[in-house]
């Protein structure tokens, strides 16, 4: 994890120092990483004590205090410290690397060649020649079903942080922690990897006028926000004025992190917790995201297949380098499925 984290950092460094542009902090939904992810990670702190204090106590003043050491004693550890900690700083540098590299990507391509047309033709080749974000509208409309597909779209930009706080903040067994911390890094290394190996800009952006009639989505207006901000970046002739408004470029098509990041998650709570209705939430949210990433025309078919290859590769080589063992965690798992039934 933090090996990737470092390897990382002196990659964005690097990217900087070529092309004079300082590291920029990409904002979220809570404003820029060095806030957002301490944020969450303290309402995941918050969350964790205040309830459960208020509801072991049973509203009783008097018991608060010692409830409230006790769970600071027995689950906030040094080694529970520790993983957070690292956890945090560790795709921190990760993430805000990925966007950085992400944004210098436009300087190294140019107006170069892609790899939109080969994989545009592969989607129409797929859908029997036809467009498949066309066919996608014609089935499920451009109306209720799109503000749906948006609203899940969009839900990966909150779910990134608040997934890995869950995993670093509650998970009891702290080989989780790390074994989901360590995953998301890989997961996000490697689809920069993939952007700079096959660089291309997704359909939306390469073939907008087939996405006009759901324009009026949050989804849309976000596609052509940033369409807006390459468009810009791509004619400023020097890199560094990007510097100026802490913008970057966020344009990338292959592969879709969406997918890899979404199904990483959906693969962590198969393996490492016992609610049905939790695991088919979040296998059901997979599916969901892959089928807006083509209806909002961010990714192409094989963009998906990718990020379902890097989440698949992420999960097991995360879940080596944590000490995980496949064969134990299934029988442990089944051992707890079968006592949390009777």
């Amino acid at each position: 994890m933090a090996c990737i984290a470092v390897s990382m950092g002196l990659l964005a460094v690097a990217g900087a120092v070529i092309f004079d542009a300082k590291l920029v902090d990409p904002d979220g939904f809570i404003g820029p990483s060095y806030l957002r992810l301490p944020t969450v990670l303290a309402l995941g702190f918050g969350i964790d004590l205040v309830p459960r204090t208020l509801w072991v106590a049973r509203l009783n003043p008097a018991r608060m205090p010692g409830v409230f050491r006790d769970r600071l004693r027995t689950h906030w550890t040094r080694q529970r410290v520790v993983l957070v900690v690292t956890g945090i700083l560790s795709f921190y540098i990760t993430y805000v690397s990925y966007r950085n590299l992400k944004s210098q990507l436009p300087f190294i391509e140019g107006r170069g060649h892609k790899f939109d047309r080969p994989l545009f033709s592969l989607d129409k080749a797929l859908f029997l020649g036809h467009e498949p974000a066309i066919v996608l509208h014609n089935v499920l409309g451009d109306g209720i079903s799109a503000e749906f597909l948006s609203s899940v779209y969009l839900w990966f930009l909150p779910l990134v942080p608040m997934a890995l706080a869950v995993w670093l903040v509650w998970s009891r067994n702290l080989g989780f922690g790390y074994w989901f911390a360590t995953s998301q890094c890989l997961a996000w290394s490697l689809g920069t990897v993939s952007y700079y190996a096959l660089p291309t800009l997704g359909p939306g952006f390469q073939h907008p006028w087939l996405y006009t009639t759901i324009d009026d989505t949050n989804a849309g207006r976000l596609m052509n926000s940033l369409a807006n901000s390459r468009v810009w970046a791509v004619n400023t002739s020097a890199p560094s004025l990007l510097d100026v408004t802490n913008t970057l470029s966020g344009v990338a098509g292959f592969a879709s992190l969406h997918i890899a990041i979404t199904l990483l998650v959906a693969l962590m709570i198969q393996y490492t917790t016992t609610l049905r209705w939790l695991k088919i939430v979040f296998w059901v949210n997979a599916c969901l995201t892959a089928v807006a990433t083509v209806y909002f025309g961010w990714h192409y078919v094989a963009d998906d297949i990718a990020g379902v290859a890097i989440a698949l590769f992420s999960f097991y080589v995360g879940g080596w380098a944590s000490g995980q063992s496949f064969a134990r965690v299934r029988v442990a798992h089944r051992r707890l499925e079968e006592v949390t039934t009777v």
